[in-house]
């Protein structure tokens, strides 16, 4: 069985930067990711808030200087899925891949999210036949034609306003008569011609027969509903921590996020989170980044209390 002096689980910005200060501490790294590096940020059009980048860049380019910088180091790259941990007691800890085990001194948790589904019937059917949750990835698809975009966050109007550049229109549904995004995004959203904000809306039901044709919406006020002919729907309600590996001792939040404190530390000795997976309140890339070199410091110091 091979052994790490770290394992970390997840290759977004989070584990990468983790992944760096553990490998110049001198420890040996594993970094479990079963997909490209990047995390939630390969399915992110335009970054203009990450420091030191005052024009912006585009998501796949900031991952793919983060990969690039780690090529310097013996980092230990495992493309597999992890499927269980253990947790034997300080310094000792087991993480299960899908075709083997690897054993860990300490571990740091930089799992991210999963998108959030709406619970419509019929959903999953529609997911790669008209039903997305990645404009970035899926936009293409739909040029010239009308879609439909549910959510009121940062995510939800940034997304729209890349789609209005590639299709016909969007229809911008949020379940309350205000945005929660940023008002930089909100005045884009009013100043997009081709976005129409249906607001106080819910979509209750997805149309169509082998493809997404269109969907019903309800208007809560009144409980009037309009049908909106679209090709597409891309959901971007918030997100779910993916959590459901983490030993059963590892203390969660009431919605399975990983609390910790200052230093990125579980109730678990040894084993940091970092990034979207961890409780917070604001989710960014510069933030995971932050939380990837807290949890790696404090990592490289329990290591050497062992």
């Amino acid at each position: 069985m091979q052994s790490f002096d770290a394992v970390i689980i997840g290759g977004g910005p989070a584990g990468m930067t983790a992944a760096l200060y553990l490998l110049r501490s001198g420890a040996s790294v594993a970094l479990v990711e079963r997909l490209a590096p990047g995390g939630q940020i390969l399915t992110t059009e335009w970054i203009e808030n990450y420091p030191g980048y005052p024009k912006g860049i585009k998501g796949y380019e900031l991952a793919d200087l983060m990969a690039d910088h780690l090529k310097e180091y013996p980092l230990v790259t495992l493309r597999n899925e992890v499927r269980a941990m253990e947790h034997h007691g300080p310094g000792r800890n087991t993480v299960h891949l899908d075709e083997y085990p690897v054993q860990a001194k300490a571990v740091v948790i930089c799992s991210g999210v999963a998108w959030k589904r709406l619970g419509l019937e019929r959903e999953e059917y529609f997911v790669g036949r008209g039903v997305s949750y990645c404009a970035l990835c899926d936009a293409n698809f739909f040029k010239g034609q009308a879609v439909a975009a549910v959510g009121g966050g940062n995510t939800a109007l940034e997304e729209s306003i890349y789609l209005a550049k590639i299709v016909k229109k969007v229809y911008l549904i949020h379940r309350r008569d205000a945005f929660r995004a940023d008002k930089i995004f909100q005045k884009r959203v009013q100043d997009t011609p081709n976005i129409e904000c249906v607001m106080h809306s819910v979509p209750t039901e997805l149309l169509g027969e082998t493809e997404l044709q269109g969907v019903r919406v309800t208007h809560l006020p009144d409980g009037s509903q309009r049908i909106l002919d679209i090709a597409g729907l891309f959901v971007f309600v918030g997100s779910e921590a993916l959590t459901n590996f983490v030993p059963p001792a590892l203390s969660l939040s009431p919605s399975r996020f990983i609390p910790t404190d200052q230093s990125m530390a579980t109730n678990l000795p040894g084993i940091y989170a970092a990034g979207d997976v961890r409780d917070k309140h604001c989710r960014q890339v510069a933030t995971a980044v932050g939380d990837g070199a807290n949890a790696a410091q404090s990592a490289s110091l329990f290591l050497d209390s062992l």
